[in-house]
């Protein structure tokens, strides 16, 4: 049995891994499109600010983990998918053939339509050579913008604040992280950004980007819609992401905002599966498909998919939107449907001066959602809570009076439905 996985991230790798686990015999090919041994992107932040080397990136300690585990790596890109035949037609022109195959080919950085943003010193912060190139440029004391203050942005903007740049934020939306915070939540991590040297534009659009002729260095000048007009060494975009499908022909393979996957990660093709920023699936707070592109979907996603592959039928119960961030000592946290459902109740707690937030939604008696700031105590009962969909009836008037008394209520209404 051949097994061709497309993607070298954690998704990928550790579907290889769990196939290899399970299958000492198997054929297992991983193709990863990048000149480096597979790595996570959630460490680059890490290699940023110092605290890791290139090799502390890298998914396996061991360079030798995919020779040791008979493990092909290819680094190359998927060109063309062909389900008839069973083929993959890679970018320089190899052909490999298949029994099984996973795409995990996960996302790629979205490049907003703005004027000069194709100019030198501007960059992602998505792969290594963006780290290096982030590396080189932001030095102590550089002007550097960084475009959108979404999750991927907010996590970006602390590994540059500590490298003690000149750092501007630029959000379009009416608050920080809009897609995970509340007006509240948002608008106090605002602040305490602010608080801690960054300049911080909500509600702002970048219009332009042209070279700065009066200063003698290759440096830029950033045009806001709000008048401002900022200088900077440096422009980091992270305007968000989209999944890498435009290699998969629709036709064979249906897909809307991701490929859509049943709950064994099975696409609409035989013996494809898809897993990661790729796959459209489950949603467990909904019940409908949701793309979730977040690094523990994607591991969770790999290994499902890999089970399946082999024959052990293997279930997904749907992902949970979650997101936790620490933007220079303020921890922030969303869980499912943190902006609460149509006629649910709820319960919030505000204290803007010691930075404290806690928001609670529920739908009848159960827990579907929740946000926090300025708290990690009682993080992971959150979540137990909606996804066990804990009975909350006898407690959930005392959270509303008090959403910070979650744990007497995990402890209180778990031993109720146990007995």
């Amino acid at each position: 049995m051949k097994h061709v996985i497309l993607g070298a991230g954690p998704c990928g790798v550790n579907a290889a891994q769990t196939l290899r686990k399970n299958d000492p015999s198997c054929e297992i090919v991983l193709v990863g499109d990048e000149p480096e041994l597979p790595y996570s992107r959630m460490a680059i932040p890490y290699l940023l600010v110092g605290n890791i080397e290139e090799e502390g990136t890298h998914l396996k300690r061991s360079n030798d983990f995919y020779a040791e585990n008979k493990i092909t790596l290819r680094q190359n890109r998927a060109d063309n998918v062909d389900t008839v035949h069973k083929t993959v037609t890679l970018c320089n022109g190899d052909v490999e053939s298949y029994d099984k195959l996973l795409i995990a080919t996960g996302s790629r950085p979205v490049k907003p339509p703005i004027e000069g943003l194709n100019q030198k010193g501007v960059h992602h912060c998505w792969t290594l050579e963006d780290a290096r190139k982030i590396i080189e440029l932001a030095h102590e004391g550089a002007h550097v913008v960084l475009l959108g203050a979404g999750f991927i942005g907010c996590i970006i903007l602390e590994s540059l604040a500590l490298r003690k740049v000149n750092l501007t934020v630029v959000e379009m939306g009416d608050r920080m992280v809009p897609r995970m915070l509340d007006e509240n939540a948002g608008n106090m991590l605002k602040d305490w950004c602010e608080k801690k040297g960054v300049s911080v534009h909500t509600n702002t659009k970048i219009t332009k980007l042209e070279p700065n002729a009066a200063d003698g260095e290759d440096t830029l000048l950033v045009d806001l819609d709000n008048g401002h007009q900022v200088p900077a060494h440096l422009v980091v975009v992270a305007a968000g992401v989209a999944p890498n499908v435009d290699f998969v022909d629709a036709a064979q393979v249906k897909r809307e905002s991701g490929i859509l996957v049943n709950q064994n990660m099975m696409t609409t093709a035989p013996d494809v599966f898809a897993a990661g920023d790729v796959a459209q699936g489950l949603d467990f707070s909904t019940g409908g498909m949701s793309v979730h592109a977040i690094q523990p979907t994607a591991t969770d996603h790999g290994r499902i998919a890999a089970l399946n592959m082999l024959g052990r039928e293997a279930a997904y119960k749907g992902s949970l939107v979650m997101n936790v961030l620490d933007t220079l000592g303020l921890i922030s946290a969303s869980f499912g449907l943190w902006d609460g459902v149509e006629g649910g109740d709820q319960a919030m707690f505000l204290d803007k001066e010691n930075n404290r937030y806690t928001r609670l939604e529920f739908d009848g008696d159960y827990l579907v959602g929740a946000q926090m700031v300025g708290r990690t105590d009682h993080v992971g009962v959150l979540r137990g809570l909606i996804q066990s969909r804990i009975n909350l009836s006898s407690w959930k008037e005392k959270l509303k009076k008090d959403p910070n008394r979650i744990m007497e209520a995990y402890l209180a209404c778990t031993q109720l439905n146990a007995s």
